[in-house]
């Protein structure tokens, strides 16, 4: 309370206020923490999206190892964001307890961690931190390798496998689309005949006889003519002698 409203009590010209406890603090800074933590989310979310972007771009690149150190800082971010979410759950329901005065410690300790984990948010906020994993040079390089290096240290067995799955996912999506086969048609082929075909009679006999007539006969009558043209000869030799 003011100096003046302290005067005005010891006067007793008006009432003391109600009293705050450990109890109202530590509400006011979990709910000073909670609105800070939903602040946070909306603004990470625009850094984890541009993680998977540079994953993406990573692989199209041909380099996995940068693509799976994005991924792993992204996993590593989206993990811290629940804990603290869950912590500050936890929090909450100690804070209205009716044994707070038990808890206090305890309850005091965890504003203490959740104050630290936010601390640890705000750093992970920078999207110029998140674009030097795409920085190509020798200090570049060396970066990204110390933060694989340390994500890797803080990440349990499952949280590994996760990233990896989220990197094979990643890849499928980047091969390209093979079109369908499409179905073929069947092939429509004419009806077997029920009857069998007539087969035609060969004309060969008469037309050999017919050929065989005309060249024969224009051959006989010229050797009918040789014979009696030599017969007549021979008479007119004979009468000579």
């Amino acid at each position: 309370m003011g100096y003046f409203q302290a005067a005005m009590v010891r006067m007793g010209m008006a009432q003391p206020g109600p009293k705050i406890t450990a109890q109202d603090r530590a509400i006011l800074d979990l709910k000073l923490q909670r609105d800070k933590m939903k602040q946070y989310q909306k603004r990470l979310q625009v850094v984890l999206n541009r993680e998977q972007e540079i994953a993406k771009e990573a692989l199209k690149a041909g380099n996995k190892t940068r693509a799976l150190t994005a991924l792993r800082q992204r996993k590593y971010q989206e993990q811290l964001l629940a804990k603290t979410d869950a912590q500050l759950m936890t929090l909450q329901e100690l804070v209205s307890t009716i044994e707070f005065t038990q808890i206090q410690n305890t309850v005091m300790h965890g504003l203490e961690m959740g104050a630290d984990v936010l601390k640890q948010l705000h750093a992970e906020m920078s999207l110029e931190k998140v674009e030097r994993l795409m920085d190509q040079t020798r200090e570049g390089v060396e970066y990204q390798r110390e933060i694989d290096e340390a994500l890797m240290s803080q990440m349990s067995p499952e949280e590994e496998e996760a990233v990896q799955a989220e990197l094979e996912q990643l890849q499928r999506e980047a091969l390209p689309t093979i079109p369908a086969v499409p179905d073929q048609q069947p092939v429509s082929l004419p009806d077997v005949p029920v009857e069998e075909p007539t087969t035609a009679q060969p004309a060969t006999e008469g037309k050999l006889s017919s050929n065989w007539s005309h060249n024969v006969e224009p051959n006989l009558s010229v050797f009918v003519y040789t014979e009696r043209r030599a017969e007549r000869k021979e008479e007119r030799v004979a009468m000579a002698a």
